[in-house]
């Protein structure tokens, strides 16, 4: 089989990394195109995966919008030769639009909806994950997170020595503030935290724990001494070892979730009609916490941070997570190489999803 795998975040390198391992150890070829959008190309080296370079959509939305015909008619001529028998990605407008016009399935995975309306059309499945709203005859519904793709205990397992060798002392409790930059084409209109609000986050959180700062802006001097000094492809061992995430971050904050760190996550997508996930993993779990108001969000982190016994409690929750869901790579593997089978069989009997835990 050969596929066509299209990537356009470094979190989508995370997700479908397992993936595309896992399809070439069983004898398939695979073609990733790949957006050059913050450390993806660096992500993608670091794990020894060949890639085609489509180069950036832009930092505005206005030039986003401009060159979605033209990635469009890039990835075709780059794709076109490999001659392949299926399309694969997590929301991808461009592979569903490249496979509409070589007349190839697509199958795309997803799970917040927002380029759904704009990849639907030309998709032969959709495999929505825990918390996608959308139901209709090409979706699919998998009880499970896209983060578990990677950070599944069958594929990670967290590993103390990656902190110890960045300089991190793990004699005492630690703590991530991440703050994200708001770019994307879904953000335009909201908004995280703001300078005066991670000043008072650092001041507060720092009382009771060291405090460390992930982030994909520019930081600002006063904040230098904060800095994660890990590279961003290990960040997960961090996580798992942190008594504590405050972010405006939303990947971020069901990693976090999933291995079993407790979660202040506030930012205007926060209210009725935020992502189903978010509001499982606090309402179903108890393992993260969404705050609109970032008063809120600084009192709770400094509510949680204050608990002595909080991590262990959290593990226990996680562990109640994993008995739930499924193994997402494992489902992935099985339905792209049975497809149109495998989603046949899936709309027959949803609970066949069940033997990938």
């Amino acid at each position: 089989m050969k596929i066509v795998i299209d990537i356009n975040h470094p979190a989508q390198v995370h997700f479908l990394k397992n993936f595309m391992w896992e399809m070439q150890k069983r004898g398939h070829e695979t073609l990733i195109a790949a957006s050059d959008k913050d450390i993806t190309y660096r992500l993608l080296n670091g794990y020894g995966f060949d890639f085609i370079s489509m180069g950036s959509y832009g930092n505005s939305l206005v030039k986003k919008l401009v060159n979605i015909p033209l990635m469009d008619l890039k990835m075709y001529r780059a794709v076109k030769k490999f001659k392949a028998d299926v399309f694969a990605a997590l929301g991808s407008i461009r592979a569903a639009h490249v496979a509409g016009v070589a007349r190839k399935p697509y199958i795309a995975f997803d799970d917040d909806e927002y380029s759904y309306p704009y990849y639907h059309h030309f998709a032969g499945a959709v495999c929505g994950f825990s918390g996608f709203k959308i139901s209709g005859k090409k979706v699919v519904k998998l009880n499970s997170f896209k983060e578990l793709a990677y950070l599944h205990p069958h594929y990670f397992q967290a590993d103390v020595e990656v902190l110890k060798e960045a300089g991190i002392s793990t004699d005492g409790a630690f703590v991530l503030l991440r703050f994200v930059a708001w770019q994307a084409y879904h953000d335009v209109g909201r908004r995280g935290f703001d300078l005066e609000t991670k000043r008072k986050l650092v001041n507060e959180l720092k009382r009771y724990a060291k405090v460390y700062i992930s982030s994909e802006t520019p930081l600002p001097e006063e904040f230098e001494e904060y800095r994660l000094p890990l590279p961003p492809e290990k960040i997960h061992h961090f996580l798992f070892f942190a008594k504590l995430l405050v972010c405006d971050s939303q990947t971020m904050t069901t990693e976090a979730g999933v291995l079993g760190t407790p979660v202040v996550r506030c930012n205007s997508f926060v209210g009725e009609n935020d992502m189903g996930n978010f509001l499982e993993l606090e309402q179903k779990y108890g393992l993260i916490f969404n705050c609109r108001e970032s008063d809120k969000a600084i009192s709770k982190a400094v509510e949680l941070v204050r608990r002595p016994d909080l991590k262990e409690e959290w593990q226990r929750k996680r562990e109640k997570l994993l008995a739930d869901k499924i193994d997402a790579t494992a489902f992935m593997v099985w339905f792209v190489e049975n497809y149109p089978e495998s989603f046949q069989a899936m709309k027959k009997n949803p609970e066949i999803q069940y033997r990938f835990r």
